[in-house]
């Protein structure tokens, strides 16, 4: 059954890919869930299935992409909905700040149309009033300035500054739910922390869910409830902030913490890695995704490891248990 308290509610997601060497399998059956107001962090390496969760339940798959499963949004499923339909929820109770601003924007576009368009259709704003509001989300992301640079044009903006449009852009309707693709990418440490602050605001003021897509392990910790790590397209291991930092149970989230850099580590030490690469999407092995790089495998990892919950919803997939 359904819980009503689930902002959205993600149910068996698997995301292919049809190429000409065979399809690619992006997501393999994911269930997760978010409730209004929370933050949720998506971790894990380049081709995990991060991103492409999310293009799927936005309806922005490429061509050749295809979803199947639920992700329901206020319990109705975004997969099944026409473009029409998700027009009607995008921009205004889910918004996407996507990764790369240097193709997000359109540079043939002052930035002051591309911001005022979705609060004028979204909110019923006049064309004084939207740029107002404009105005002020781009001095909440610390752009200097605003009422000049709204009127430039995006290659008249460096990356970081681009970066912090496409915050802005996401955030001008408190929406519902607030995606974000590695959203603090090309911004310095200072920058970081404010536009985490930001977020952090918008979810106090308006009591919107984020989902947060990143590498980066410290923005996670300040900005995160809970944390979903994934690899191979699945989930490997879900919980809090505080069970996935301190109580890893998943051998690939041990190895993910282990090779963050530490202060606190005597230089000599060097960096840890993760041995080997991910496993070939287009060719899945069969039982443990990760056996192959698992220090940890044994026998029954050619087997399909189970999802084992413990008292405190902490989730992990493998066959190791407590003492993972």
């Amino acid at each position: 059954m359904d819980n009503p308290a689930n902002l959205l509610e993600i149910k068996d997601l698997n995301v292919g890919f049809d190429t000409p060497d065979g399809k690619v399998h992006a997501v393999n059956c994911l269930n997760v869930s978010i409730k209004a107001g929370d933050a949720l962090a998506i971790v894990g390496e380049s081709g995990s299935g991060k991103t492409q969760t999310v293009m799927s339940i936005m309806g922005l798959l490429a061509e050749n992409g295809h979803a199947s499963g639920q992700a329901l949004f206020k319990g109705k499923d975004l997969l099944q909905m026409t473009t029409s339909e998700l027009n009607q929820h995008r921009g205004r109770e889910i918004a996407m700040i996507f990764q790369d601003p240097m193709t997000s924007l359109n540079p043939y576009l002052r930035i002051d149309k591309q911001m005022t368009e979705v609060v004028m259709h979204h909110q019923g704003l006049n064309k004084t009033e939207a740029r107002a509001h404009a105005v002020e989300m781009l001095r909440a992301v610390r752009i200097p300035d605003p009422e000049r640079r709204i009127r430039q044009y995006p290659h008249e903006f460096s990356g970081g500054m681009r970066q912090r449009v496409m915050v802005a852009m996401g955030l001008l309707c408190a929406p519902d739910l607030l995606i974000a693709d590695e959203p603090t990418t090309a911004l310095d440490v200072t920058v970081q922390a404010q536009i985490s602050h930001l977020m952090s605001a918008l979810r106090r003021q308006s009591n919107t869910a984020i989902i947060l897509i990143t590498h980066d392990l410290g923005v996670v910790a300040g900005l995160a409830e809970r944390v979903l790590v994934m690899y191979a397209g699945e989930a490997v291991e879900c919980g809090s902030v505080e069970q996935i930092y301190y109580d890893p149970k998943h051998p690939y989230t041990q190895g993910l913490l282990a090779s963050v850099p530490r202060l606190d580590k005597p230089e000599e030490d060097g960096l840890n890695s993760i041995p080997g690469n991910p496993p070939n999407l287009l060719a899945l092995p069969e039982g443990c995704k990760f056996r192959d790089r698992c220090p940890k495998a044994h026998e029954a990892c050619s087997e399909k490891p189970p999802m084992q919950l413990d008292e405190q919803k902490h989730a992990w997939r493998c066959f190791l248990g407590e003492t993972a």
